[in-house]
C-alpha cells in the first residue's frame, strides 16, 4: 500500500526557493487547494498545492513531484478560491482508506485504480473532492470533511452510461 502523507510536500513547498521567491513578491497570496492524483497501477502520481493571488486574480501552481516547479494560470474571472488555513488532517492514504469502507458498505467489489483529491475550503470547511476510478472503468464521486473524516457524499457512475449519454 502507498503511504502518502501531504505534510511532506507543504514543507517541501515552504522551504522552497522558488517558493520564498513568490512569497516575497507577492505576500497577499494565499494556499487554495491542494491537487493530488494517486496511481495505484503505474505509480504516476501528482503532487501539487495551489496559490491564489488575489492582485493578479491568478492560480500559481507548485508541482512538488521532484523540484519544486511554478506555474502561473489564466486569471481567474468567476469564483475566488477561498484560503485553506491551519493543518490538513487527512492524510491520502487515510483517504483511500476511507473510499475502500464506503465502497464495502455499498457492496462496490471493484478495486480502485486512481484517485484525483482536490482539497479545498468550501463554505469555511476543508473538504476534500475525490474522482476515483474503479477497475470496472466505474468513476466513484466523494467529498470527505477534512475534520470530521466524514462522507458528505459518495456516489457510483458507471462510464458506459456516461458516453452513451454523449
Amino acid at each position: 500500500m502507498i503511504k502518502i502523507k501531504i505534510q511532506p510536500y507543504i514543507d517541501k513547498l515552504n522551504s522552497s526557493s522558488v517558493f520564498h521567491s513568490f512569497k516575497e513578491k507577492n505576500p497577499n497570496s494565499y494556499f487554495s487547494a491542494g491537487f493530488f492524483v494517486l496511481d495505484f497501477e503505474h505509480e504516476n502520481n501528482v503532487h501539487q498545492i495551489d496559490y491564489f493571488n488575489p492582485e493578479s486574480k491568478k492560480i500559481i501552481t507548485f508541482t512538488l513531484d521532484r523540484d519544486v516547479e511554478m506555474k502561473e494560470g489564466e486569471a481567474v474571472n468567476e469564483s475566488i478560491p477561498n484560503k485553506i488555513e491551519g493543518n490538513i488532517n487527512l492524510d491520502l492514504d487515510v483517504v483511500k482508506g476511507l473510499i475502500e469502507d464506503e465502497m464495502k458498505n455499498q457492496t462496490i467489489t471493484t478495486k480502485l485504480q486512481k484517485i484525483i483529491a482536490v482539497i479545498q475550503n468550501i463554505e469555511g470547511k476543508k473538504v476534500w473532492n475525490l474522482n476515483c476510478i474503479a477497475t470496472d472503468m466505474g468513476l466513484i464521486k466523494a467529498h470527505i470533511d477534512d475534520e470530521t473524516h466524514s462522507i458528505l457524499k459518495f456516489e457510483k457512475i458507471n462510464l458506459f452510461d456516461v458516453v452513451r449519454k454523449l
